[in-house]
């Protein structure tokens, strides 16, 4: 496309650019203003610009011809030199410039007493996380250490520093602390989301209500599986049940985004989910885990587990359905007891541990009796299972009354 431009077009293509940036800054038009920094978009006309700004070599002195550019020049150069190389796939020169073009703009923003320039912000906040990320696989590739989203990361946190005062631009903290989270988790550094979620839980400026519902939930969702990595479940429910039920419902790939970290906490505090649910957002790696807790078979947890291992550990929720086996172990005891009352109800609250084993043998898990002792031992010191030993002859005596407690919402006791 660029090789059948006409200089004579490429010029009057950059020049409107030029007075549509100016105009937009000058009438403080927000919606015009955001249109012209999304580098990444593929938008047709942010292309054919790229094109003509490979035709027409010097830019930088047309953009110096005009007065009305002069308070711009150190967002304009860079944005135009970002666009010229995203264009031809220079990723990593592409970054760079655009970071010279943010904080240019990061300095304007901060003389602008109103907060109409909200949304270019946004929408430099959003492109230079995804650029980053493109520079950094660039990168990569080339056998060269990725750093370019750390330094996203650092910009970001200068713009959150900017926004977390008393004036209206505080409303925009909690998306660029969404961005944050993400290039956190990215970069597996999730520890630096602490001083962030500290600044807005706690600072007296913020409200958490006045900020938009879709940078909470967004909020909600990043900091409900910070709780699931540090294994706070009831937070984790709070959270992630916010998230998802303030989402947008026709959103189903962010709903399933949420879900796959919900479940795992919903089932670590006793409450399984529909099956209808799981095939509905294609989260199937869980029907098995679910069966295994409906059914107390031990050994199809353990195959699922087995099966889907790789999604589970790089959704950060291996440990935590491993954890799940302890009420596995309680439903196959209670399937005995059931079958124990059926037959003789006089004796159904003596379980041999021997019977325990032989249910094991039966789902290929070899344990013996002591093995066996110890999981029953567990499961009561949790409180999974009410009664206790009787070890002369290897039975666990249940209690008559509510010999399996239910978690009823709560986590099994640590």
């Amino acid at each position: 496309m660029a090789a059948l431009m006409s200089m004579g077009e490429s010029h009057r293509r950059i020049t409107e650019y030029l007075h549509r940036f100016s105009d937009s800054v000058s009438t403080q038009d927000s919606s015009s203003l955001k249109q012209l920094f999304r580098v990444s978009s593929n938008s047709p006309s942010l292309l054919s610009l790229a094109d003509a700004l490979n035709v027409f070599q010097d830019v930088n002195r047309l953009i110096k011809q005009f007065d009305t550019y002069s308070d711009l020049v150190e967002i304009l150069v860079p944005l135009l030199r970002c666009l010229q190389s995203y264009r031809i796939g220079n990723l990593v020169d592409a970054y760079n410039a655009f970071e010279r073009s943010a904080n240019a703009f990061l300095q304007e923003f901060r003389n602008w007493e109103t907060a109409w320039a909200m949304e270019p912000m946004f929408v430099v906040a959003y492109e230079i996380r995804v650029l980053a990320e493109k520079a950094d696989r660039e990168l990569a590739s080339l056998g060269k250490a990725p750093e370019k989203l750390k330094a996203a990361g650092s910009f970001l946190m200068k713009v959150f520093g900017t926004l977390a005062g008393k004036g209206p631009k505080r409303i925009g903290a909690l998306y660029v602390t969404c961005q944050l989270f993400k290039i956190y988790f990215k970069l597996g550094t999730v520890h630096l989301c602490r001083s962030v979620i500290r600044s807005i839980e706690t600072a007296r400026i913020f409200d958490f209500e006045e900020f938009p519902f879709r940078d909470k939930v967004t909020y909600m969702y990043y900091t409900g599986r910070l709780e699931v990595y540090n294994e706070n479940f009831l937070a984790a429910d709070q959270k992630l049940t916010y998230s998802l039920n303030h989402c947008d419902p026709r959103k189903e790939a962010n709903i399933r985004m949420i879900l796959k970290y919900l479940i795992p906490v919903k089932l670590s505090i006793g409450i399984l989910p529909q099956s209808w649910l799981l095939d509905k957002y294609d989260l199937v790696e869980y029907n098995d885990v679910v069966q295994a807790l409906r059914r107390g078979d031990l050994r199809l947890l353990r195959h699922a587990l087995q099966k889907h291992e790789d999604r589970f550990l790089r959704a950060g929720v291996y440990l935590v359905l491993e954890k799940l086996e302890l009420q596995v172990y309680q439903r196959l005891v209670k399937k005995i007891y059931i079958i124990q009352k059926q037959r003789d109800p006089s004796k159904a609250h003596q379980v041999k541990l021997d019977v325990i084993v032989k249910s094991l043998k039966w789902l290929e898990i070899d344990m013996d009796v002591d093995e066996v002792e110890c999981i029953m031992a567990i499961l009561i010191y949790k409180n999974l299972v009410k009664g206790y030993f009787a070890h002369k002859s290897k039975v666990v005596v249940l209690s008559k009354q509510d010999p399996f407690p239910k978690l009823n919402g709560k986590p099994v006791n640590s």
